[in-house]
């Protein structure tokens, strides 16, 4: 069957309307934010219930068509890129909120519900979802569950896979399952919502999760402070740690800091010029913690860690100085920088950075190479800027040169290629270096008992 009759038959199966092969559409729903890929879908189909859905899988079984899920397409791993003929499978239309649970401090979502939105509604009843990232305004809860999500506040919340009560997913051959029920406790055998979550779409589509809530934080406080050399960053997040309970640390260089402040819309912290900044976050819902924040940052101070420092005095504050942070990935997209977003565990970072950073100096000294991340939980993100006048793939060839040593390194290390950001195709023919020959082995086996006829975003993760 020719493609025009194979899309001709998706058609049937979705409403009027909701199947697009426009270039424009192609292009837009056809990629992710990672730039070494070029989209090239056949179609964009728009489900709108979970029967659609069924119904699409199982007729990409029956015409051996690959399927590809979007979801707000904020990825940096290329796991929703569609770059080989497939159909991509947008979420956008099963995106409402279906239920609120006061008792049990949970939401349930179609997996198009933005994650803003999520944020919004847990404020709006006094409540909290912990999970946020500089793209939580256009991500979508199905993208976050799908990648294992991150962001700035792993330190004390964790991941997205510790938000996720139950599941309701459609395999690759089609069948619905439920998963845990939404339970806290469940003791009956293997827990198959875990193996779906950070899977990017490999086994099965999320089509509704269950998340849970917290309670919100009270007068949350932020301190951003300067600090003499990257080796300093460590003893003060021991420092604070020994005396506070810390909601997010964070840190960036003082080149990824002057990108954003040349953005002119985001005032300096302080007048101190600083190789390095640390940003941490805690409640403070007392004077008394407040009072031991500052003596805490003045013994920093009287060991030479910390050069310099501001403490917010009002949700303003609180807000710009989280800009500080925050804004750098959309900042320097602008450069089409090429990323690296890796961990080890925290006592090991200082001798990590410093070996990255050693190759990465001497293998490319004319380029602008930024630090920052989320060091409280052991995540560092290498960003790598595009000079002007470079051609793109020229570019990214030019930095995948280097990746062998710098995956050897986290091997060495004991680390992860991918933090939070998930392997796609990016970090695809790299999985070796996280993952041994018999994991492998076994994810692929996973895979085949799931998606058996290889329809379900196929090659992302590994190739087979």
């Amino acid at each position: 069957m020719n493609s025009h009759a194979l899309i001709d038959e998706l058609k049937t199966l979705l409403e009027p309307g909701k199947v697009l092969t426009d270039a424009a559409s192609l292009d837009t729903y056809g990629k992710d934010w990672t730039k070494q890929y070029a989209p090239a879908p056949s179609a964009i189909a728009f489900p709108k219930t979970t029967e659609q859905v069924q119904a699409i899988v199982r007729w990409a079984n029956q015409r051996q068509v690959a399927l590809v899920p979007s979801g707000g397409r904020t990825g940096l791993s290329a796991a929703a890129v569609a770059a080989n003929g497939e159909v991509v499978v947008s979420f956008d239309y099963m995106n409402k909120v279906l239920d609120f649970n006061a008792t049990d401090r949970t939401v349930v979502c179609q997996p198009g519900v933005i994650t803003k939105q999520l944020q919004n509604l847990a404020e709006e009843n006094g409540l909290y979802y912990p999970v946020d990232f500089a793209s939580s305004g256009s991500s979508q809860i199905g993208g976050n569950i799908g990648t294992n999500a991150g962001g700035i506040k792993v330190i004390r919340y964790g991941m997205t896979r510790n938000w996720v009560a139950g599941l309701k997913v459609v395999t690759g051959q089609g069948d619905l399952l439920e998963l845990n029920k939404d339970l806290v406790k469940n003791a009956t055998g293997y827990d198959l919502r875990q193996l779906f979550i950070g899977a990017e779409g490999t086994l099965g589509f999320i089509v509704e999760a269950t998340m849970r809530l917290d309670r919100a934080p009270k007068n949350l406080t932020a301190m951003v402070l300067g600090t003499a050399d990257f080796d300093a960053i460590m003893p003060v997040l021991h420092a604070f740690q020994g005396k506070l309970d810390l909601t997010a640390f964070e840190f960036f260089s003082d080149k990824a800091l002057a990108k954003v402040l040349g953005r002119g819309d985001v005032p300096a912290p302080f007048e101190t010029a600083c190789p390095f900044y640390a940003l941490l976050e805690f409640e403070a819902t007392t004077d008394d913690i407040a009072d031991t924040a500052l003596a805490t940052f003045e013994h920093c101070v009287e060991q030479g860690w910390v050069l310099d420092g501001v403490m917010s005095q009002s949700e303003q504050q609180l807000r710009n100085l989280w800009k500080l942070r925050e804004y750098i990935s959309e900042t320097i997209s602008h450069w089409v920088p090429y990323k690296n977003d890796i961990s080890v565990t925290i006592s090991k970072v200082p001798a990590f950075l410093r070996e990255i950073d050693a190759i990465v100096s001497e293998r490319y000294p004319a380029f602008d190479v930024l630090w920052y991340g989320h060091i409280g939980d052991g995540n560092l993100h290498l960003n790598i800027l595009k000079p002007e006048h470079m051609d793109k793939d020229a570019f990214f060839a030019e930095c995948a040169l280097v990746n062998t040593e710098v995956f050897e390194t986290v091997r060495k290390y004991n680390g992860s290629i991918s933090a939070e950001h998930g392997v796609g195709m990016v970090k695809r023919d790299y999985l070796q270096y996280s993952r041994s020959p018999v994991e492998i082995q076994y994810m692929k086996a996973m895979k085949a008992v799931f998606d058996p006829n290889g329809v379900m975003n196929p090659g992302k993760i590994f190739s087979i």
